[in-house]
């Protein structure tokens, strides 16, 4: 167990609690700030993302800050799938650009489970990307948190 104070919503997790959990990781990685970032996760917490594996917040860190120099002009919105006790399940689509400015809309899922203290324990991620047309994008606020009236994946049709 954590010597950490709680991040609430706590586990066992009630459909607004996950909708929360959800929005303040989304609102997190559209900072861009993997610091930040890593402090929502245990210190040992374990990752798969794509084909990587790793743990541990300096590993977060790390591996965040390697994916947000190459995936630039970053917007990410997630979305509650599923939940129950101490898991979330999400669908999540991205929109970045590389070096070239080849645009891309990456699509994928993840799995979360958390401590007791309401820290993300495991993450299990699974991503897919597209390339698309500049004129394709959907995802046009500044950088930052998602306006709140800003379009959910399921009103995109996404």
């Amino acid at each position: 167990m954590s010597a950490e104070a709680p991040r609430p919503p706590l586990p066992p997790f009630t459909r607004e609690a996950a909708i929360q959990k959800v929005r303040a990781a989304e609102d997190a990685w559209n900072a861009r700030d993997p610091a930040r970032v890593s402090l929502a996760y245990t210190p040992d917490s374990v990752w798969r993302n794509r084909s990587e594996f790793f743990s541990g917040r300096a590993a977060i860190v790390e591996f965040l800050s390697r994916k947000w120099a190459k995936e630039n002009g970053y917007r990410l919105i997630k979305e509650l799938w599923a939940f129950t006790d101490n898991r979330i399940a999400v669908r999540f689509a991205y929109e970045w650009h590389d070096e070239s400015g080849q645009w891309f809309r990456s699509y994928g899922n993840e799995n979360w489970e958390f401590d007791e203290l309401g820290y993300m324990r495991r993450r299990i991620a699974s991503i897919n990307d597209l390339a698309i047309d500049e004129s394709q994008r959907k995802f046009h606020w500044p950088h930052g948190r998602r306006p709140d009236d800003h379009p959910s994946l399921s009103e995109l049709a996404l």
